[in-house]
């Protein structure tokens, strides 16, 4: 398919909802609206975008924004329960107790992404103290996107070459307390893939719901670090379930919409949030680097360009030039709200767009019996 343009980083908007602690959730419009404050998700996530951006711009020009996300980080630790606490006022005070599984496996991400990423070392080591000690309790999560969350993280961790250079003897205990942790946790998840297949529904849950993308991307990612072959094919046949019942007759991204779609129910058409097509760009990347299959690096682009207009509307989500993003489609337009996910999201798939248009097309990688998993039917859309 053709590509869409590709624009400069801009952060301003970044910078326009960003307060003395991190990142706002929400917004009114194009303000950051500071009486709903802070929360460990969209830090987490902010935290991934400035990694993101130093990339292009050079870790001096998001230093500051790095350590500032990781100091939220390390004050949401709560040492009773060994979580992180999520929500946070405008005056620092935490609201409510330790956050969801779901925050957890983002600021486990995070943390990850910052491991194997940050180019400074001061910064690594305190990731690297912070991860180790959420660890236990974000190996127990239950939830299945909190699951995937922390087998990327931790295989993040594994690929850092942080954990071979300092502090030998507390680093390869955390190696091997990470692999540990990624393989009964990605295990588990692909068991859950299993188990639950109905036929014309590969999904381990009765509703397709949000970030959905996430689940199959860390099978992909974790079967590949693991030598885990059947994992990998799951996921990827999964992956391919998904990309096929969210693209439109016309081509477009068409992703399940917040009203969800229930197994053997309609797919909710509005209204369709950034995270949705973010998610699903990640996961084809992901299958991407293991395959080489260049239909991913379409579904790649079919996801960059829902921002741009290439949707059910035909409206443009992003805003490139202040590096904004709305908060979805609805079924009368575009929302004009531009908050913290909806922001990151954007500039996440810019980002990730970016460095796959800078690499030499790949060979594709043979996959033998990818359909031989699960029972075909189980592909077929319902």
């Amino acid at each position: 398919m053709p590509q869409s343009r590709l624009y400069p980083i801009s952060r301003r908007h970044l910078d326009a909802l960003t307060g003395e602690l991190g990142i706002f959730q929400h917004a009114s419009g194009r303000h950051p609206d500071p009486a709903h404050g802070y929360c460990v998700d969209d830090v987490a996530r902010a935290l991934e975008v400035d990694l993101l951006h130093g990339r292009t711009l050079g870790w001096n020009a998001v230093a500051q924004g790095a350590r500032r996300s990781i100091r939220f980080l390390e004050d949401a630790f709560d040492e009773p329960s060994g979580r992180l606490l999520n929500f946070r006022g405008v005056d620092g005070a935490w609201i409510g107790g330790p956050g969801s599984n779901d925050s957890l496996g983002r600021a486990m991400l995070g943390l990850g992404e910052t491991i194997a990423e940050a180019p400074d070392a001061r910064l690594v080591e305190r990731a690297i103290v912070l991860f180790a000690r959420a660890l236990p309790a974000a190996e127990r999560v239950t939830s299945p996107r909190a699951q995937a969350s922390v087998v990327l993280a931790c295989a993040a961790v594994t690929r850092a070459s942080a954990l071979a250079t300092s502090h030998e003897g507390r680093d390869a205990a955390l190696d091997v307390a990470t692999t540990a942790a990624m393989r009964r946790l990605a295990t588990g998840l692909h068991a859950r893939f299993l188990d639950f297949a109905r036929p014309g529904w590969p999904w381990p849950e009765a509703t397709l719901t949000y970030e959905n993308a996430l689940l199959p991307r860390a099978l992909i990612v974790a079967g590949g670090r693991i030598g885990a072959d059947t994992m990998r094919r799951v996921g990827l046949q999964v992956l391919d379930w998904l990309v096929d019942v969210q693209t439109a007759p016309e081509g477009h991204l068409s992703p399940v919409g917040n009203g969800w779609w229930p197994h053997r129910g309609e797919k909710s058409k509005f209204d369709q949030q950034p995270i949705e097509a973010t998610s699903l760009l990640l996961a084809a990347e992901a299958a991407y680097t293991a395959t080489g299959d260049p239909r991913y690096l379409a579904a790649m682009e079919r996801s960059y360009a829902w921002f741009l207009g290439a949707n059910d509307l035909g409206r443009q989500v992003a805003h490139p030039a202040r590096g904004a993003g709305s908060d979805g489609l609805t079924p009368r337009g575009v929302n004009t709200n531009e908050g913290a996910e909806s922001t990151l999201m954007w500039l996440m798939a810019s980002e990730h767009i970016r460095a796959v248009r800078s690499q030499p097309v790949r060979a594709r990688v043979a996959t033998p019996g990818r359909r031989a998993t699960m029972p075909t039917a189980a592909v077929a859309a319902p």
